[in-house]
This record gives structure tokens, C-alpha cells and sequence, in this order.
């Protein structure tokens, strides 16, 4: 008797991902506040959400420094960075890294920053034959006409091409700066954006009372800006600005969050203008300082992105800024934010009077700026990275099988 057997029924199952082992050097991490921190720390987190492994490599920022073992930190020694003594530089640490990974060999190391630190993880992961990448994030050779050092453009840019191009893969969050770097010889650029953390950043943290603080009455124009009081940032330009603002609409106030080299020059040049100097502000109480604000001004030209332009949209604030970087990516010119061309300071100014003068589109830019922010989430950023990584160690070949070889041999996971 032959019997109808059922349809065998094959479901299709996702690959199961791959679960990394990454190192990550850094010589910026929280508590240190500044862009490369934070959205540092947010990768890491993001990161080891999806299970893989993350071994942060970094400097011990103060003697009460310890390290997390839950978190897999390891802490090197590092010195105050030059008028920066809140921030560290690793100091030169090849053999030890060689050590650390020879016995515990990650899939890839990837380095954030190109000082002593980074090179030495550079020089250990070649060693090594492990897969390397790293990440373009401060303009350090664009620095230099800001401190009086425009001759070191050329020194400085030789090493960070040098750097970068003995690196398997380098990423860079903007497509213009990729075009830029390629120009200037550095190879095997990747694209991959820098995310804002939309739930922190929230015009609901909106706070009257602070606003209060700040002599700002509830329809007070409150102009924002949020960065380090350095020579780099262009702040001779924002008080411009904001004077010819002032002439339009005498009541706008200026807020300055952040710290720096420049506090105590600026605080003497803003002596009786009502100018706020708030400090550096962390956390919860740094999106309290953004959502209290109405117009986010940010003239600087040294960006690799500014991370500070997704963050003030996303807490709702009417941005201008110059139309390169993240503002470029981001803002729809006259629908969710306001550009001037690339250092023209003239046309900076004329947009900041534009903003004085129309309250009703800064209500509007205000309203779209959350909109353009909000699609910038950190967890699509993290499944690029991941993938950036995953694809590293596909790639195969002599050194990939070398590894895999002496791994077995160590008898090593």
C-alpha cells in the first residue's frame, strides 16, 4: 500500500553571527569629555550589546584609575596632553601589547587614536599578523594655523598617512572627508557614520529652571554652543555672530558649554555681556544644557565630523553651522537647519541675523531638526562597524592562515 508521505518542510535559519574578539585602543575614554570619547564609548557599549568581545586598551587617566575587569580594560600608563591636563597621552607600550595579545590573540585591534599608544598597538598587531583597522577622527594636521604652527601641516599629515596606510582598513565618517584623504594618499577608506544617542538627547529635557539660571526668560532667544574653548573652534567668530544677533533682538544670550585653553581670555572679553560660561557638563546634565537652548551656532572648520551638530538636533535646537562634516549630512538647508559655505565667515554671520530675525523659522527648524537626528541611531552605526570588522577577518590569505596556525600551536581558543 503506498502511503502519501508529508512534504518535507527546510526552514531557512539567519546565519548565526559571529561572536569577535576585538581590541580597542583608545587615548580618550569617559570620564574624559570630549567627541572621540563619547562616541568611543558608545561603540564599545554597542558592541559588546551584540555579544561580541571588547578588550579596551587605554590610558589609567588619574591614580584612582581602575580597571574594570567586567568591562575587559586594560590600562597603560599615560602623560597630561600639553594645556589639555584633564586629557592623557599613552605613552609607548609595544612590548607589552605584544605580550597581552600573544597569549590572547583578538580577531582584530582596532585603534582609535594615532599617538604613542595607537603606534605602538600598530607596530604589535603588524608584528603579530593581526587584522587591523583604525579610525580618522581629529584633524590634528589642520590644528596648526590655530596655534601658530601652520608648519608642521606637512610633518604632521606625512605621519598620519604613514600611520593609516599600514592599516588594513582606515573608517571615516563622511564621504567628503574620505574624497579629501584619498587625495592626500591614504588608502583603503571605508565610510561609516557616527551615531547619536537620540534617547538621552531629547527636547523633553527641557528645563525652564536652568534656563532661568541663565537670566532667560521662557521666550528669551538662547544661541548654544557646545565644544572645547580652544583656538580651534573658531570662537571669535560665534561672539560675532552673536553680537550682530544682539543688534537685531537685544535680548539673545549666549550659553558656552565646555571648558578649555581659551575660558579665562573669553570670560574677559564677554566681561558685563551676559554671557554664560556653564563648564563641561556630562550625561543627563549635558542634554539638559542642549534642550534648553533655541539655536545651536557652531562655526568651527577643523571637524572630522563634530558630533556636537547630531546631538544639538536631536535635542531640538535651530543649528547653523558651515556646510561640511556632519552639518553637510545632516541639514537640509532652510528645512531642518541653516548652512553657510564652507569658512565664510560673512555668510556665518548673515545666517546667525537671519535666525534673529525670523523667530517663527527657528520654530520650524527646530521642529525637523529631531526628525534628521533621530535616523542616525547608534545601533544601525555599530552593525556597520561590526560588519567593517567581520570583514576584516574574512579577507584570508598568508597572514590570516599564519595566525590561525599559531593559535592551534598555543593551543590557544
Amino acid at each position: 500500500m503506498n502511503r502519501e508521505h508529508p512534504p518535507i518542510v527546510v526552514d531557512e535559519f539567519a546565519p548565526a553571527r559571529r561572536v569577535l574578539r576585538l581590541a580597542i585602543v583608545t587615548e580618550t575614554y569617559p570620564p574624559e569629555v570630549n567627541g572621540v570619547a563619547a562616541t568611543i564609548a558608545c561603540c564599545v557599549n554597542g558592541l559588546r550589546g551584540r555579544g561580541h568581545q571588547v578588550q579596551l586598551v587605554r590610558p589609567r587617566q588619574d591614580r584612582a584609575d581602575a580597571a574594570d575587569g567586567a568591562a575587559a580594560e586594560v590600562l597603560m600608563r599615560g602623560l597630561p596632553i600639553p594645556r589639555y591636563p584633564h586629557l592623557k597621552m599613552g605613552l609607548p607600550a609595544t612590548r607589552a601589547l605584544l605580550r597581552l595579545w600573544t597569549l590572547a590573540r583578538p580577531d582584530v585591534v582596532h585603534i582609535v587614536t594615532e599617538g604613542p599608544l595607537g603606534w605602538s598597538a600598530l607596530q604589535a598587531a603588524r608584528k603579530l599578523r593581526l587584522p587591523v583597522s583604525s579610525d580618522f577622527r581629529t584633524n590634528f594636521h589642520a590644528y596648526g594655523q590655530h596655534y601658530g604652527l601652520g608648519w608642521l601641516h606637512k610633518p604632521l599629515m606625512a605621519y598620519l598617512r604613514k600611520f593609516h596606510n599600514r592599516c588594513d582598513l582606515t573608517m571615516v565618517p563622511t564621504e567628503s572627508l574620505r574624497q579629501q584623504l584619498a587625495g592626500q594618499g591614504l588608502e583603503r577608506l571605508r565610510v561609516v557614520a557616527r551615531g547619536v544617542d537620540a534617547q538621552r538627547f531629547d527636547p523633553a529635557c527641557r528645563s525652564e529652571a536652568l534656563r532661568a539660571q541663565w537670566g532667560a526668560a521662557p521666550d528669551t532667544p538662547v544661541v548654544l554652543h557646545v565644544g572645547r574653548l580652544a583656538p580651534e573652534k573658531n570662537l571669535a567668530l560665534l561672539l560675532q555672530a552673536v553680537q550682530a544677533m544682539r543688534a537685531i533682538d537685544p535680548r539673545v544670550r549666549l550659553v558656552m558649554v565646555g571648558d578649555g585653553p581659551m575660558r579665562a581670555e573669553l570670560e574677559q572679553a564677554c566681561a558685563g555681556q551676559g554671557v554664560v560660561f556653564a563648564g563641561a557638563r556630562r550625561g543627563d546634565d549635558l542634554a539638559a544644557h542642549y534642550a534648553s537652548g533655541d539655536i545651536f551656532l557652531f562655526p568651527s572648520v577643523t571637524e572630522t565630523f563634530g558630533n556636537v551638530t547630531p546631538e544639538a538636533m536631536a535635542s531640538g535646537l535651530a543649528v547653523l553651522a558651515y556646510g561640511y562634516a556632519a552639518a553637510a549630512q545632516l541639514i537640509d538647508e532652510g528645512h531642518n537647519g541653516l548652512l553657510a559655505g564652507y569658512d565664510r565667515p560673512a555668510e556665518f554671520i548673515a545666517q546667525a541675523e537671519r535666525l534673529a530675525r525670523d523667530p517663527a523659522l527657528v520654530q520650524r527648524l527646530r521642529l525637523q531638526a529631531r526628525a534628521a537626528a533621530v535616523a542616525l541611531a547608534w545601533p544601525q552605526i555599530v552593525a556597520e562597524l561590526e560588519s567593517a570588522f567581520d570583514g576584516l577577518t574574512r579577507q584570508g590569505g598568508a597572514g590570516m592562515l599564519a595566525t590561525t596556525a599559531s593559535r592551534a600551536v598555543a593551543g590557544l581558543p
